[in-house]
């Protein structure tokens, strides 16, 4: 009786040690992903340029950013022909050129009583756009633009929207920041928030 009771003792914190080693729970961190800050772009009343505008290059396949406009982005032109005239919102310039010779860019206005974007390139100094639809002024808005084989993807409210491109491969050339005009400058301050999503 003695010695069963003494080989129980000794296995009971074997026993023990095994079941405790066993039930070990794994918790998996995932590490956390760095998000941008979203950055406020300012074009001040009688100038084109944003206050943020520093020359910056960039080699890309795709950019995706959030844009949000406010009430500012209600205008109304000095001359009424200026209306339809398209300000930049936010791109690159491509194939090593400038931007007046190869690149693609968001435009945008205030047009019809509404705030409209567009797809806006310059393909071998030809300017051309294709308007994408209205959008809300107060939110968030996800956009992307893809550099493809002979052409720019611009995506809005998940359709797609494609320009022809000159060159081929990632875009190489240098940011494009806000602007307004057109003919005009801006009529008072105009805010907008970018914020970058993704820019590989």
């Amino acid at each position: 009786m003695f010695i069963i009771v003494r080989v129980r003792h000794l296995l009971l914190p074997l026993v023990l040690s095994f079941v405790a080693s066993a039930c070990k729970t794994v918790t998996e961190v995932t590490p956390k992903v760095k998000e941008e800050p979203a950055i406020l772009y300012t074009i001040k009343k009688g100038d084109h340029y944003s206050d943020k505008n520093n020359v910056r290059k960039i080699t890309t396949s795709r950019i995706s950013f959030e844009v949000t406009f406010d009430s500012t982005a209600v205008y109304t032109s000095m001359k009424a022909i200026n209306q339809a005239d398209i300000n930049k919102l936010y791109g690159l310039s491509d194939c090593n050129t400038s931007h007046h010779t190869n690149s693609a860019r968001y435009g945008w206005r205030w047009y019809n009583n509404r705030l409209e974007l567009l797809a806006y390139t310059y393909l071998n100094k030809k300017r051309d756009y294709k308007v994408l639809g209205p959008v809300p002024i107060g939110q968030a808005i996800p956009l992307a633009l893809r550099m493809e084989e002979g052409k720019y993807i611009f995506e809005l409210h998940g359709q797609e929207v494609s320009m022809p491109r000159a060159c081929n491969g990632a875009a190489e050339g240098y940011q494009l920041y806000p602007y307004f005009g057109g003919d005009e400058v801006a009529p008072h301050d105009i805010r907008i928030s970018i914020k970058d999503t993704y820019n590989k």
